[in-house]
């Protein structure tokens, strides 16, 4: 059974339910990571509201009014820099295409929340860039236009993309985003840093007993026994927590049920464990300390502290950018000796366009979205991005002429029905939260796996009961 949430119509977002989905019985932290009371995160979340709805009032003031001879949508997206430079692109393509309608492409800092709290004061963007984890926690909070409609009408169907991209867009039957970019990640290996006889795709380690086994054989320490190399760190970069006992074939959500403390998911941090034990904790934290930012020539992987490392589709930019000769390569990331099944998984994530509850021109909007589907825009923007395609047609020039040498594993990766997404539930940021404490309890060895996630279960049940009782009914 599907997490059920609230259905047929439904009043406008409030502001006391924008709180409630970050703030109601929710774990945050504070600098450095110190747990905040409620009272103080509540009383944070005030201030940031009044200053919010200045930042609100101010932005669509100065943008409603950009053509006076054509309908403006106001645009919020959180890219910057040459991704930004990129979508801007494809906005002055529309603008250039018709002349009916003028898209402002605005770049947003903390879009996600920025998007809430304007919906909440009744002043939306027309189009807000967002991430596929925020469909479910909008769609809940009635805080987004449902596109289901409008897609059929402009001949939008399932069957043009890529399913579990389709999935991650679509919640109770509804669709309620489109993509901009999506994403698959896998293994990313810098051959030079590994035995030749695993300097290949194809000969690589395969399994998570194979990749320890090349990790004890290969990682370096100097003289005074500090780490210098690694094989592979969970750690590196750390991004999706979440997603470990996923690689193990375990889940978070059934139904609507929590999972935190499945079987699969303790298994996934018991082998997590083992790194602390093979490195020593302390070891491995100063070690991983020294690591530079992934957008930066000081990135582990590219400077060959980390010989293997667990990336998305886009890693290839930086390697073009900060280190155009290094030599490597990428596979499917490893499975379980005994789950030969699971071989061939990734995790797929996409950024997604949504039209705002509340948005003044929702036609012209979504007629704007609908451009960016188009096979040869998607195409064109998601190669600027170093990205694979959403889309099921793909043209073989977009594969062929690719910056990023490994797209057609991205491409083959992301189109395989095993390929998973975040889970669709509105408190996944929570969930997302206690699984990276729980990592880093387990990979301190402060906790065992199966405690470290009994006790995130118990956490987490309670917010669940809470955001079942005061966001998803009436």
């Amino acid at each position: 059974m599907a997490i059920r949430g609230n259905g047929g119509s439904r009043s406008p977002l409030r502001p006391a339910q924008a709180r409630s989905l970050r703030l109601r019985g929710t774990r945050l932290s504070g600098p450095q990571g110190n747990p905040m009371t409620l009272g103080m995160s509540l009383g944070l979340a005030a201030a940031a509201i009044v200053l919010a709805a200045a930042f609100v009032t101010s932005e669509t003031s100065i943008t409603r009014q950009a053509k006076a001879d054509r309908v403006t949508v106001v645009y919020w997206e959180k890219w910057t820099g040459s991704e930004g430079e990129e979508m801007a692109k494809v906005v002055s393509a529309f603008n250039r295409s018709q002349d009916r309608i003028f898209v402002k492409i605005l770049s947003i800092s903390g879009v996600d929340q920025k998007t809430m709290l304007a919906t909440a004061g009744g002043n939306p963007p027309d189009v807000a860039g967002l991430w596929g984890n925020n469909v479910t926690q909008l769609a809940d909070a009635n805080a987004v236009t449902d596109l289901t409609e409008l897609a059929r009408a402009a001949g939008v169907t399932e069957d043009q993309y890529i399913p579990g991209y389709w999935d991650g867009l679509t919640y109770h039957g509804k669709l309620w985003a489109l993509p901009s970019t999506p994403a698959s990640m896998a293994m990313h290996v810098n051959a030079d840093l590994v035995p030749k006889e695993f300097a290949t795709a194809e000969t690589f380690p395969q399994t998570f007993k194979a990749l320890d086994a090349l990790v004890d054989k290969i990682s370096k320490k100097d003289k005074a026994g500090t780490l210098t190399m690694t094989g592979f760190l969970p750690g590196e970069p750390g991004w999706w927590h979440w997603a470990w006992g996923y690689w193990f074939g375990g889940r978070l959500i059934e139904g609507d049920r929590l999972t935190i403390n499945a079987p699969e998911n303790v298994r996934a941090l018991e082998w997590i464990a083992g790194y602390g034990k093979r490195f020593g904790v302390s070891q491995m934290q100063s070690f991983q300390s020294g690591f530079g930012n992934f957008a930066s020539p000081q990135d582990a992987f590219m400077t060959g502290k980390v010989a293997s490392q667990l990336h998305g589709v886009y890693k290839a930019n930086y390697i073009r950018l900060y280190k155009s000769d290094l030599n490597w390569f990428a596979l499917p990331f490893p499975h379980p000796d005994d789950r030969p099944d699971l071989a061939g998984q990734t995790i797929i994530d996409q950024d997604v366009l949504m039209i705002p509850r509340g948005a003044k021109h929702p036609k012209e909007a979504f007629e704007f979205i609908r451009f960016v589907q188009r096979q040869d825009v998607m195409e064109g923007l998601c190669a600027a991005h170093g990205k694979n395609s959403p889309l099921m047609a793909v043209s073989e020039g977009f594969l062929k002429d690719h910056p990023n040498k490994e797209i057609r594993l991205f491409d083959r990766l992301a189109r395989d029905p095993k390929a998973f997404h975040t889970p669709k539930i509105g408190i996944f940021n929570q969930i997302s939260s206690e699984m990276s404490v729980a990592y880093q309890e387990v990979s301190g060895g402060q906790k065992s796996a199966k405690q470290a996630l009994d006790d995130a279960q118990s956490r987490l049940e309670g917010l669940w009961r809470i955001y079942q009782d005061q966001v998803l009914k009436p």
